[in-house]
């Protein structure tokens, strides 16, 4: 039997105070004396001006990945919807704080729910998509009848300058000016971290439910090779290889457990892909792209936004500027978590109204997966 899904409810945890760009060193510490250099072309480019880390000054954690996460799925609990009624988790991360167990189990550990069913997705930017997909699914197919998604970054951990001095300690030796390279740097001033959450049920209920009338995810990783990655390092060939093909002193001295980014891939591919698949999905979900009245793309920086823009406008797809939203600036790029806080805010600061519709475009350059939802306001 087949059901409407509906969001009822939405969440968001930030972990401590908004951090301003003037204070990131202050939390993840300095590398080189480049640094501050090259953390002002960054942010000069990505446009954000504040964000979000679980961290004390000084680089000391004061949350795991596993305890946002778990925060954020609390916040949707009310005298109507308990924890005691819960019947699928689903999680989405790129920075879960273990390679095993599962993150979702870790969330599911602190919460106050019975015996459930759970599911973790791994991956960059669209593994909260991924989880929206199995929890609608789930709930459309008359699985369970509800499901609460969740999409929560801890990446700030992964950026601190202790795991970067090996390498350019080692640097130093061979070289009169040692530095790091861009594709590790860049992303040090570029991701942040948080967790939102979805409570999805089978009913409209709650003051403004939005119901989900589709999910489209497309990956093109038969087409591009890797853009973004973590635990492992590109060989001479350009192949990726594992942490476990490196030996254990190699971990600091590669910086293999960093953040990086092929930004020569990135534009251009980023791009290319993207529009191909907005343009498929609107054409064969038979979109008529002038009843959409808010536009909510993921940008990972405001380089992007006329790019964007254009690209669509191009293909078929205009969207006026006045019906963006985006928080990128004051929330930061939070990865799989993004979507899911712009959707939040957008609900919380507008007046939604019934009958409008949302589209939300969530790109992910790891190895260029797509996702495209779209929701209409009950």
């Amino acid at each position: 039997m087949s059901h409407s899904v509906y969001i009822t409810g939405m969440s968001k945890y930030l972990p401590n105070r908004a951090v301003g760009n003037e204070e990131m060193e202050d939390y993840l510490g300095g590398v080189t004396g480049k640094d501050a250099r090259t953390r002002r072309i960054v942010l000069r480019n990505n446009g954000i001006a504040s964000r979000y880390y679980a961290l004390e000054k000084g680089g000391e954690p004061t949350h795991t990945n596993a305890e946002m996460a778990a925060e954020a799925v609390k916040a949707l609990f009310d005298a109507r919807f308990g924890p005691k009624g819960l019947q699928l988790l689903a999680c989405g991360t790129a920075s879960p704080d273990q390679i095993v167990p599962s993150h979702a189990a870790m969330v599911h550990g602190l919460l106050d729910t019975p015996a459930i069913e759970i599911a973790s997705f791994a991956g960059s930017c669209c593994a909260s998509v991924q989880a929206l997909k199995l929890g609608y699914l789930s709930v459309l197919s008359g699985n369970t009848a509800n499901a609460v998604c969740v999409g929560s970054e801890m990446l700030s951990h992964w950026m601190l300058a202790k795991f970067f001095q090996k390498e350019f300690d080692n640097e130093q030796l061979l070289s009169a000016n040692p530095m790091l390279s861009f594709d590790k740097e860049f992303l040090r001033w570029m991701l942040s971290d948080g967790a939102g959450a979805l409570r999805l049920e089978n009913r409209p209920e709650g003051e403004l439910p939005l119901k989900i009338e589709w999910i489209d995810i497309r990956s093109y990783a038969n087409e591009a090779d890797t853009c973004m990655y973590v635990g492992a390092e590109k060989n001479g060939k350009g192949q990726l290889q594992g942490w476990s093909r490196f030996e254990p002193d190699e971990w600091l001295s590669k910086s293999i457990f960093s953040v990086k980014q092929d930004t020569r891939m990135l534009g251009e591919r980023m791009l290319r892909h993207g529009i191909q698949f907005a343009k498929e999905s609107v054409q064969a979900r038979q979109l008529d792209i002038d009843s959409v009245d808010y536009f909510l793309p993921h940008l990972s920086s405001e380089l992007f936004r006329q790019p964007i823009y254009q690209g669509l406008r191009e293909a078929g797809i205009h969207i006026p500027m006045e019906k963006w939203f985006t928080n990128l600036t004051s929330v930061g790029n939070v990865a799989t978590a993004s979507f899911i806080l712009m959707l939040e805010e957008l609900a919380r600061t507008k007046p939604l109204k019934s009958g409008q519709r949302i589209l939300l475009f969530v790109p992910e350059s790891a190895r260029f997966s797509y996702g495209v939802v779209l929701l209409t306001v009950c």
